[in-house]
Parts: C-alpha cells; structure tokens; sequence
C-alpha cells in the first residue's frame, strides 16, 4: 500500500532484469461496477473462457532512433515513426537529454538531416496539428528495415534509465518489422501462458498495425498508421460473436485496428491500407468486449481507448487501485485486463 507515500510507478526496465519472467508481472483485471482484482500475468487464462478470443498486432519493433545531424553540424536524434502514402515518413526530431532525448523544437523546415552511412532525411513541413512532428523523405542506400537494424536503436525514453537491446521489446508472436515502439500490451505472453490459454479454449488471431511513436503531446490527435485485418481473423472475431464469445484486444493497436473495418451492424470485414480511426469515450468500440494493455500516463491517447471501452468511472476506479497497489507504468510494466461496459 502507497497511502501518504510518494512512489515512484515509472518500470524503468524489464522485469527480466530483477529475475522476474515476462509472465511474472502483475494483472489487473476490472469489470464494471466492481473493484478491481489483483494477480499475475499467468493467471489470465482463469479470467476468460472457452470460446473466447485474442486478438493480437504481430507487428515486431525496429530500431527506430537514429543518429543525425544538422547542416550546422549539430547533433540531434531522428525517430522514424510511420509510413504515409507517397513515399513518404513521419518522423520526430529530438535533442538528446541525458540517458534519452527531448523533442527538439527548433524551425527545421526545408532542412536536409545528415544520417548514418550517408543517409539523409529531408524535413519538408511540420505535420499537421502537431508542433513536434514532420513529414520526410528519406534517403537511403538500403531498404529501411535493414538500415534500421544496422544504424538505429530502440527508441526510449527518459523513464528507461539504461539501454536494453532490440529483443527486449519484442513481443513473443511478432513476425513482420515495422512497430517505431513496441506494441507492449502483448510483452507478458509467453508460449507457457499462450499453450495455457488455448488449453482453456481461448482463441488467438493476428491482425499487423505498425504503430508509431507514442509520446503524444496533449492536444495532439493520433496519426494514420498502416494495418492488415486477415479474412480469417475477420470471421473469426464475427464467429466469436455469433456464438456468444467475448472478443478481447491485446492493445489499443488492436482496438484501432478492428475499428477500421467494422460497419455500422458491428460486423468485422478484412482490410489493409492506413487507419485514420480514432477511438474515444464518443466512439464505443463495436468490435471487441475487452482490452488487455498496461498503464499510461494522463495525458497519453491511449486513456481514450481504455475509457470508450471501460467507461470513465471503472477506469478511474482501475487507476486509483493501481496507484494505491504501485502497479508499473508503461511498456515494462504490469498488465491490466478490461471488460467492456457494454451499458
């Protein structure tokens, strides 16, 4: 307990690093109008039930932070965040802070970044909305998933006090590069918990959604992202739901994802392109009946997601819980399982 006690909730590093599996961390689990229940990772498969489903972003994380310079030789770092149409990136320039980086918030517009093995990235205006973010092209002598595992680094941030290799922020089911940060919702699985749950009865199907750079500022909409729904995850999210299953999302990722391809009668259909859906308290999500993820911070997008599908008193019931228990934040930390309030 954490009463009159200042804690400090930030995971600065995986849990591996203190002897403790990836499985091994906390979950909550919150249901409407109820207080929230304490356990571990592994006891998840205890919290659904047979003929349930996961769904899960098999997108696998690059090396996304790059070294760069400026034509006045200053040193800054470069985060390649998304694809967009056209040939063209959305990346983030930041100055290096410490252990990490801040952004950088000076007028680079028109400027031409000098990169790695002679790589460049031209900086052609700012992105809409947004006074951190730019739309680039890139320059490059080879494809950006190899550039990237040769020259970049895993984008963190100053809550992660020491650097930790690529395969730390991995998910154990990730199959096609593409995440600028980890999908961390799917981070506690492993194939133990994976064997368990389908043991149980639960089902697991993918869907790929290249997420972004996630240090949204507060007034700063979430950006398209490009995403693959399967025909075979399709039908069985709609199965699921013909049979009175539960479909539960691994990550806000998920969430959006599904959202992109469901009409308005609540049916899933496949899909790929970018998403421009953004999910909040105004948007019930139609497709999924739960959430898995971790913990963010107050001013994170990601809160959006968690209270259109928990709604505001359960999910602030859920936070005042975590605080008061010193649950972990962020892609290191503890785990938190959502039903949705479908009232």
């Amino acid at each position: 307990m954490t009463s009159g006690v200042l804690v400090d909730l930030d995971a600065h590093e995986p849990p591996e690093a203190h002897g403790v599996r990836r499985d091994g961390v906390r979950l909550m689990v919150s249901r409407p109008g109820e207080d929230p229940v304490h356990a571990r990772f592994t006891d998840l498969p205890r919290f659904l039930s047979a003929g349930d489903l996961l769904v899960a972003n098999t997108s696998a994380t690059v090396a996304a932070s790059l070294i760069c310079e400026t034509p006045d030789g200053r040193t800054l770092r470069l985060h390649v965040s998304s694809p967009l149409p056209g040939d063209l990136w959305l990346v983030e320039v930041r100055e290096p802070a410490g252990a990490a980086s801040t952004p950088f918030s000076g007028d680079l517009q028109g400027c031409t970044l000098t990169l790695p093995a002679g790589g460049r990235a031209t900086l052609l205006h700012r992105y809409t909305g947004s006074q951190r973010l730019w739309i680039a092209t890139l320059q490059l002598d080879t494809p950006l998933i190899d550039y990237l595992a040769r020259w970049g680094r895993p984008i963190r941030y100053a809550y992660v006090t020491e650097e930790w290799p690529i395969a730390a922020y991995q998910t154990v089911y990730a199959t096609e590069p593409g995440s600028a940060e980890m999908p961390s919702a799917g981070r506690p699985f492993t194939p133990e918990v994976i064997t368990a749950l389908v043991a149980h009865g639960v089902g697991i199907a993918p869907l790929l959604l290249h997420t972004g750079v996630s240090s949204l500022e507060g007034d700063e909409r979430p950006y398209p992202e490009p995403f693959s729904v399967p025909v075979d995850t399709a039908r069985r999210v709609n199965e699921t739901h013909g049979a009175g299953g539960r479909v539960i999302a691994i990550g806000t990722t998920v969430v959006r994802a599904l959202e992109t391809v469901t009409d308005r009668t609540g049916m899933v259909h496949p899909g790929d392109g970018w998403t421009d859906v953004v999910v909040t308290a105004q948007h019930r999500p139609a497709a999924v009946d739960g959430l898995l993820t971790g913990f963010h911070d107050a001013a994170s997008s990601h809160l959006w997601v968690l209270e259109a599908i928990a709604g505001r008193d359960s999910l602030q019931r859920a936070y005042a819980a975590a605080r008061e228990h010193a649950y972990q934040w962020h892609e290191f930390g503890d785990s938190h399982l959502i039903f949705a309030d479908h009232g």
